[in-house]
């Protein structure tokens, strides 16, 4: 009886001090290190969106004013007479016209990248009636640069003459025609290949043809060009 008193009046063992001390050590040191690398994600997560913020930002800016498509100029330079013949028919007195005409335009490209363009045309008319077509091969326009070209059209006036009654009395005196012309030309302008635009140039002329015997001249050429 006397042993069991003693056992139970023996105190229990307690834990030691140093193991509590140690566990709560490594508890702090652990959520010390979860919080740092939370502030390096929540800083990496923030640097991220800030960087993406001002990428847009700038993508933004580029494509309103560096990047941006602008319409490709064209101009019709000079229009002259290269060759010109008349004959009087044999049996009406009409007089028959065959005049060639050498239009330079030329193509002015405001982008930062090419402008391709494909093969063109330019037809001449008068009083609706085709009397010519020039054709220009397909090319390119390079940045900020301007291309010029020279098309060459034989004017069938011979049917014009027909057309307006001119004798050889009336081309002794001097006759003016007037002709118009329509330019057509389809290309594209590739940024990067992240900014594309399908570009159709377009110009309208109107010019005066004057025609004597002994003076043939273009009096006048008005154009005007409109970009789709």
């Amino acid at each position: 009886m006397a042993g069991k008193e003693e056992q139970q009046a023996k105190p229990l063992a307690m834990s030691s001090p140093s193991v509590g001390a140690d566990e709560e050590a490594a508890t702090r040191w652990r959520s010390i290190r979860y919080l740092r690398k939370r502030r390096y994600a929540l800083r990496c997560c923030g640097c991220c969106g800030a960087a993406v913020v001002v990428l847009g930002i700038a993508i933004l800016i580029l494509s309103l004013t560096v990047f941006k498509v602008k319409d490709p100029t064209l101009t019709m330079n000079s229009l002259t007479l290269d060759g010109f013949n008349f004959d009087v028919g044999p049996s009406d007195d009409l007089v028959q016209l065959n005049a060639t005409l050498v239009a330079d335009i030329s193509i002015k490209n405001p982008n930062v990248a090419s402008f391709r363009f494909d093969n063109s045309t330019t037809d001449f008319y008068y009083e609706g009636k085709t009397v010519g077509v020039a054709y220009a091969p397909a090319g390119k326009v390079s940045a900020h640069r301007t291309v010029s070209m020279n098309v060459t059209v034989d004017v069938l006036t011979n049917r014009v003459a027909r057309q307006m009654n001119i004798t050889a009395d009336a081309l002794t005196s001097g006759t003016q025609l007037n002709l118009t012309s329509f330019t057509d030309i389809n290309g594209r302008v590739n940024v990067l290949g992240v900014y594309k635009r399908d570009i159709e140039v377009t110009m309208n002329c109107s010019m005066t043809l004057e025609v004597s015997a002994t003076h043939q001249a273009i009096q006048s050429t008005d154009c005007s060009a409109n970009v789709k």
